[in-house]
């Protein structure tokens, strides 16, 4: 048996008398269990927005991403593909050209980010499940189609259903033109609008993706691409694949993952997760301070227990170890049905949505969450070294307050 924690028990579950310290104790619990869901909570919801950045940038960015460490675009030709589908793992290569355009509409224009993509694009299956009108197309029947975001949709008062009004796209070619005849200065093409996609604010509100030739013809590109895409085979570590692509390309490429092409995006919410983390931690801490005092206080009331214990026979460790048992009984108490009340509302939450957004065009209608296994062990661990540290000075000052005049 051990002897500290039945004592400390003892002490724990007394209801001989509801005086001051129980008071302060059952504050304790309630302070640390709240304190503990919260940070539960706080940090499955971290974990459910990284989730839900990770889901959407993966539906619109390629697994792999291949494009110039320094420069915006760099050539092209049969002999690069080939020796790109012969890397392990590769499955399907898209030739990308990217950039600035101006677009209008009947009587409306907007400038956004004109996307030219080859027909292995559909391949991938990438916007498959986010068209929310019209049909992921770019070319039939020898006619090209646009497919273009809901917002520029909206920006533009765009229907996919009439062919009577094309999409009318400018670029500017030459600014240094000189001479009477303004359409030296820019390109025109149009082109129809055959479908309409919807995936995140950012993406919705500004691309527009057509046929590769009709971006190549209108931006003169000719051999030359902004970026590759590739999709892997899946029957690999994307790392290897990435190895190998990267070996093909050589140094003066970078071949970034879907993670890595928002490297700076994750990075912070990892921050703002860590310094989350922290303060609630401190909340804890603030929390778990009413143990120390109620420790203190307990030990002031059970001199004549201690006194009659050192009597017996008993050493300081025991004693110590009795006040750092009662201490983590009430810190575990509080920690333990904090977890449960955490998990529960997590739970709750990713059921039932009980937390909305609170925005009108939010992806997503409720806060969403995940819960891992790694926070309630992370969590756990504060609790039991912050339990350590309040808990250390009273059992101490409890080791020493033996006298025989308790007796």
């Amino acid at each position: 048996m051990n002897l500290p924690l039945f004592i400390a028990r003892r002490y724990f579950f007394s209801g001989r008398k509801k005086n001051f310290i129980n008071i302060i104790s059952i504050l304790s619990i309630i302070g640390i269990a709240f304190s503990t869901a919260a940070l539960v909570i706080v940090l499955s919801v971290f974990n459910g927005l990284e989730d839900l950045l990770r889901s959407l940038y993966t539906s619109f960015d390629p697994e792999l991403k291949i494009e110039l460490k320094k420069g915006k675009s760099f050539e092209v030709d049969e002999r690069m593909i080939q020796q790109l589908q012969t890397v392990v793992g590769v499955d399907i290569i898209t030739e990308v050209i990217e950039d600035y355009a101006y677009v209008r509409y009947r009587d409306a224009d907007i400038v956004v980010t004109l996307k030219g993509v080859s027909e292995s694009f559909l391949q991938q299956h990438r916007l498959d499940n986010s068209m929310v009108d019209g049909e992921l197309v770019l070319s039939k029947n020898e006619i090209d189609y646009a497919v273009v975001g809901r917002g520029v949709q909206h920006a533009l008062s765009l229907s996919v259903n009439e062919s009577v009004h094309p999409l009318q796209v400018f670029y500017i070619k030459n600014l240094k033109a000189s001479g009477l005849d303004p359409s030296q200065l820019y390109a025109r093409r149009v082109i129809q609008p055959g479908g309409v996609f919807s995936i995140e604010k950012n993406y919705d509100d500004n691309y527009i993706f057509v046929p590769l030739h009709f971006a190549q013809d209108l931006l003169s590109y000719g051999n030359r691409r902004t970026s590759l895409e590739i999709k892997t085979t899946g029957k690999l570590p994307l790392q290897a694949t990435q190895a190998g692509v990267a070996n093909v390309m050589g140094n003066d490429f970078s071949v970034l993952t879907n993670q890595e092409q928002h490297a700076d995006l994750y990075r912070l919410l990892k921050i703002e997760k860590l310094f989350t983390f922290i303060a609630l931690t401190l909340l804890v801490l603030v929390a778990s301070i009413n143990i120390f005092f109620s420790l203190m206080m307990l030990v002031l009331d059970k001199k004549e227990d201690i006194s009659v214990l050192f009597a017996m026979g008993s050493g300081t460790r025991l004693i110590h170890n009795i006040f750092l048992s009662e201490g983590a009984l009430i810190a575990f108490s509080g920690a333990f049905s904090g977890l449960l009340l955490g998990g529960l509302v997590c739970w709750l939450q990713d059921s039932f949505g009980l937390v909305g957004m609170g925005m009108e065009n939010a992806i997503i209608s409720s806060y969403p969450v995940k819960m891992n296994v790694t926070d309630f062990a992370l969590t756990a661990l504060v609790i039991i070294v912050i339990t350590l540290l309040v808990s250390f000075y009273p059992a101490r000052l409890a080791a020493r307050t033996y006298s025989i005049e308790h007796l």
